[in-house]
């Protein structure tokens, strides 16, 4: 599937929510995301393209009030940069697949294994359960 799509093909595809997280690098409100309590066994993929960016054995609850993972489906599934908006330095995660944002990785979970959380809007993805 080509990802080279307008503005306006990506806003007949997406929600205005799903747009604004996806296209935008916009954050939904915490405690608010349809995934944030998914517990089923799965593949999380990207909501633009479908890709796969992460999966259901590397979720955690951070407390955050985001799903929270500490790995990504592969090496290849996201690409991170920095960012340096809002005043802040952080890590941006996008697919790297299709760009979208899906939200930041922080270095502050020393209790999981990669001691990575990869903090994604639930906007940007969706469950697939494995059968």
């Amino acid at each position: 599937m080509s990802m080279d799509l307008s503005d306006d093909e990506w806003k007949k595809r997406l929600t205005p929510e799903q747009y604004h997280v996806l296209r935008e690098s916009g954050t939904e409100a915490p405690f608010s995301g349809k995934l944030l309590h998914q517990k089923g066994s799965g593949d999380y993929v990207c909501m633009a393209c479908g890709a796969v960016v992460f999966k259901s054995d590397t979720k955690f609850d951070s407390g955050s009030g985001w799903p929270s993972f500490y790995d990504p489906a592969n090496t290849e599934a996201v690409r991170l940069k920095e960012d340096a908006s809002l005043g802040m330095h952080r890590v941006e995660v996008t697919c790297a697949n299709c760009g979208s944002h899906l939200g930041h990785v922080f270095n502050d979970a020393p209790d999981q294994p990669t001691g990575m959380r990869f903090c994604i809007n639930s906007a940007a993805l969706d469950f697939k359960e494995k059968k």
